[in-house]
């Protein structure tokens, strides 16, 4: 009887990943936006002191700062999904290392939604997902729509009280 479980176990670890919120994208270019901030002001400052030739710091720094904004949001941004199944929620992350998590909702302990200001504005809410154990013992998935977060959440919760009774 375990065979058919492991079957369809290995069919959702299959599934096409489900896609974040298209608003996750500029919410991390905003992000970007304000970490490149101190240091194009910094640049500009150094600039303005005329220790080094005109533009010597500045257009290096608008450069890498452009590429941060609007290059490594959409590399993020595509390389994060999830599936949700019956009895698991798989999450994939990284571009560097790649992270495939599998959490079996039978081993969720509470589930948390939350928001920060720029999720707030753009809709946006992140699902963690706190598992018994202590070596990844917490899995977040940002960039969901926030009524989508919170609907995973019943899903999720509903699930483990029918496992309890």
């Amino acid at each position: 009887m375990d065979e058919p479980k492991d079957i369809a176990a290995a069919d959702a670890d299959d599934q096409a990943l489900t896609r974040l919120h298209p608003n996750h994208l500029s919410a991390l270019r905003v992000e970007a936006t304000l970490v490149s901030i101190p240091f194009l002001i910094g640049a500009l400052v150094l600039e303005s002191a005329a220790v080094l030739p005109p533009a010597f710091i500045i257009v290096p720094v608008t450069l890498i700062a452009l590429a941060l904004i609007l290059r490594l949001p959409l590399r993020r941004h595509h390389a994060r999904g999830y599936v949700m199944s019956d009895d698991r929620l798989r999450v994939v992350r990284g571009l560097l290392f790649r992270h495939d998590t599998v959490v079996p909702f039978g081993r969720v302990q509470h589930i948390d939604v939350s928001q920060g200001p720029i999720e707030r504005f753009f809709g946006l809410a992140t699902l963690t997902v706190h598992t018994a154990g202590t070596h990844n013992a917490s899995v977040s998935l940002p960039g969901l729509g926030e009524p989508l977060a919170r609907d995973m959440r019943e899903d999720i919760r509903s699930h483990i009280k029918r496992e309890t009774i």
